[in-house]
């Protein structure tokens, strides 16, 4: 039996549905061909303050549930994933743009995050702490209460449940916001799955929407803890909004990471590898390789062989075709990326290979002769595009890497694997991968940016326990304690 046809949702659990907003609704569009696949519900102000008052009743009774019981419900969303990936990888190849492979690893890494949020509720949550006073004292993790979850489009599935799995388990009610482009594979797929799983009503709630739902779910007073990923700049005001509520955000933002290319690398290799970080999901991405900073004695054949290695590469539907890139999401986000592109070349940078587009698909594109005010170069450009810059000795190459706000991945490729982490060792960034390129994730790791990247890892484990409850202090005495007054 399918999992995302609408008419099997009950709609009993959550509020809204597919489209019982008082928004209305939006068009689900295929980027790939502009057809309508279905249309979504929008959530207005109001939506997001129903559900989180509904929210907040519903979780303090799915807090009190024994762990195994949240357990249970994680591990059969994990089974559910699995069984339904084939579905759920429709939805992200025609919805979100995403070649086979790249909704296939989405749907493997939503079962292994909701595997490794069952994993969570059995572990210590707290410690025994010294007291100079007669009395048992324990610092103890509590759920923090209404987790507020904004997941973008690119890979909407893995950004979504990442948050969302690790947070129900740990005994919160969630609401998640799903960018309206992909709010299907980015959030009613989510939904189902966890009806399907025995999750108890009102506990997750799905409102799909702008700019405007995310402020108001920010602003909701019943919402503690706000995880957010998305760009730099709407991640300010989250951050900005949150503080003034007095309330935490986990901000997972952008990057303009840098992998570095020392002589001693593998040259085929590196190529291979330099153009699937900058490639992958057509630079979708926020680890994507912004920037390659590659030695001199081995720039020139670098550049070219990349280039050729662009002009190979198939472009296209990836419902239709075996293709390497499927199309940009959208006109907008298209044209953002060839305005960086052909200002960049305006201002002397060379289009060795790509800077072209046919509807929404963009060629892969090269380019070289980049100066530090090269838009392609200084900006992230979430597109398919590889700017190359050489450097002549390692402290050239530490300079190139840091003169950027931000701060989220970072590959070296490298014959010398200690070389290349005292190397990482200059660079602050919240990931580094010697020997690989920086688009890189899985279900166990800390996962986070620095600076204008983020505020740090908040993923993986522990770092889930952090993000998603608060610490109380408990004593008890044997007997009640006495004062002077």
């Amino acid at each position: 039996m399918p999992l995302l046809d609408p008419t099997l949702w009950s709609g009993k659990a959550h509020i809204g549905g597919w489209t019982a907003m008082a928004g209305g609704t939006a068009p689900v569009v295929e980027p790939a061909t502009g057809e309508v696949l279905d249309v979504i519900g929008v959530a207005t102000a109001e939506d997001v303050s129903a559900a989180a008052e509904r929210a907040a009743r519903a979780q303090t009774a799915w807090a009190r549930t024994p762990y195994t019981e949240r357990a249970a419900v994680l591990r059969r969303a994990g089974d559910l994933f699995t069984r339904h990936a084939e579905e759920i990888q429709q939805w992200l190849v025609r919805e979100a743009g995403s070649i086979p492979g790249k909704a296939a690893f989405e749907t493997g890494t939503a079962a292994q995050e909701c595997y490794e949020a069952a994993g969570l509720v059995s572990r210590p949550l707290g410690e025994v702490l010294p007291s100079a006073e007669p009395r048992l004292s324990l610092a103890r993790r509590v759920p923090a209460g209404v987790v507020g979850v904004i997941a973008p489009f690119n890979v909407p599935l893995v950004l979504a449940i990442r948050s969302v799995a690790p947070a129900l388990a740990l005994g919160n009610a969630v609401l998640l916001k799903p960018d309206l482009r992909t709010a299907v594979s980015g959030g009613v797929a989510l939904m189902r799955v966890f009806e399907e799983a025995g999750l108890p009503a009102d506990v997750l709630h799905l409102l799909p929407g702008g700019a405007d739902t995310g402020a108001a779910l920010v602003a909701a007073p019943q919402v503690r803890v706000i995880s957010f990923t998305g760009s730099t700049a709407a991640g300010r005001r989250v951050g900005a909004t949150a503080a003034e509520h007095l309330k935490r955000a986990h901000l997972e933002l952008g990057g303009n990471s840098a992998l570095i290319v020392l002589p001693d690398a593998d040259l085929d290799r590196a190529v291979s590898t330099a153009a699937w970080g900058s490639f992958f999901h057509q630079g979708q991405v926020c680890m994507s390789t912004g920037r390659h900073l590659v030695h001199a004695s081995i720039a020139d054949e670098y550049v070219e062989r990349l280039a050729e290695k662009a002009d190979h590469l198939p472009v296209g539907n990836p419902a239709k075709e075996e293709v390497a890139l499927g199309p940009i999401i959208d006109a907008g986000q298209r044209d953002k990326i060839h305005q960086l592109v052909r200002s960049s070349v305006d201002g002397g940078a060379r289009l060795l290979a790509g800077g072209t587009y046919e509807d929404l698909f963009y060629r892969p594109t090269v380019l070289t002769g980049l100066t530090d005010a090269s838009p392609a170069y200084a900006e992230e450009v979430f597109g398919p595009v590889a700017p190359v810059r050489a450097f002549s000795d390692l402290d050239e190459a530490v300079a190139l890497a840091t003169a950027t706000p931000y701060g989220l991945s970072l590959g070296i490729l490298t014959g010398d694997v200690l070389r290349g982490l005292d190397l990482a060792e200059r660079i602050p960034t919240g990931l580094v991968h010697i020997n690989d390129q920086t688009v890189n994730d899985e279900a166990v790791a800390p996962f986070g940016g620095v600076a204008a990247s983020g505020t740090g890892a908040r993923f993986g484990g522990a770092a889930n326990i952090e993000a998603f409850t608060e610490t109380r202090w408990i004593t008890a005495r044997s007997t009640q304690a006495a004062y002077p007054f």
